[in-house]
């Protein structure tokens, strides 16, 4: 079966994202031209490398305004750019290995903007979270401040994937290859490159937008060895980093349960330490 129609049968929302995307691919490049955003690179800073502590287990802290499933996240009387400083900052502070930006901005209240506000927010990488369909936009992701992309994979066939992935490599960027079944990890197992590449299971359904926690658990196994494994979506307690670390991920990237809690820091800071101390 062929990419554009396993992503089709998969439910509408992951093929109106990706037709949205291509919109403002479209939209953005009579905006500006690949030279414009290369002149950019400058001004946004260098890139920063991803580090992974030596105890075997980190978090990748998600900012996002919005949840198709959920609605606004985002605190009552709070301006979303000062959202996302704050948060950002807060996120590195009880740390977070990298921080994770939504920027797309029909479903999830994204803009690049937050991208460029988070970087300058804090010291450690920002990584874009979008329906990224086009090298160009690795190049746009660059420009605005970040040092890594996700990448769905069931968005894109194999050359367009490849050629992400390169680009991502040729700028010093990192990428988290997001996978949803079998098929999807295949694909992103067989990605060659010389830059720094992860590889995610996302738990959530992509035709109800429910969240299946076994899937991480079954698809652990599958994951190589010489993969950076990441577990997303559905991760809220210091119980859960446990589980997911105990199974072999790498990382979590947990968004919704720090978005919604009083105190972010330390459920941040007490995933972490109940992700390390199983490792340990």
């Amino acid at each position: 079966m062929s990419v554009e129609n396993r992503s089709l049968d998969q439910g509408d929302f992951l093929t109106k994202m990706r037709e949205i995307s291509s919109q403002r691919l479209i939209a953005a490049q009579k905006r500006t031209t690949e030279s414009a955003l290369r002149a950019r690179f400058e001004d946004a800073g260098p890139v920063r490398p991803l580090k992974l502590h030596s105890d075997g287990f980190d978090l990748i802290a998600e900012v996002k305004l919005r949840s198709p499933s959920g609605g606004s996240l985002l605190t009552p009387n709070t301006l979303p750019l000062g959202e996302v400083w704050s948060r950002s900052a807060t996120y590195a502070k009880y740390g977070a290995a990298a921080i994770s930006v939504l920027t797309e901005p029909s479903a999830f209240d994204g803009a690049l903007s937050h991208l460029e506000v988070a970087s300058r927010a804090c010291e450690v990488p920002v990584m874009r979270k979008d329906f990224l369909v086009d090298p160009w936009q690795i190049l746009e992701t660059r420009a605005a401040g970040g040092s890594g992309a996700l990448i769905i994979v069931r968005l894109l066939d194999d050359a367009t994937l490849n050629a992400m992935v390169e680009t991502a490599a040729s700028l010093g960027l990192f990428v988290l290859l997001e996978a949803f079944d079998q098929g999807d990890l295949d694909r992103a197992k067989a990605v060659r490159s010389a830059g720094t590449v992860l590889i995610g299971v996302n738990s959530r359904d992509l035709s109800t937008l429910a969240v299946d926690p076994d899937r991480l658990r079954s698809m652990a196994a599958s994951l190589s060895s010489d993969a950076i494994p990441v577990a997303e979506s559905g991760l809220l307690t210091p119980e859960d980093a446990a589980n997911l670390s105990s199974d072999g991920y790498r990382l979590a990237l947990v968004g919704t349960a720090l978005m919604g809690h009083s105190n972010p820091g330390l459920l941040l800071s007490e995933m972490v330490a109940a992700g390390r101390k199983v490792r340990q």
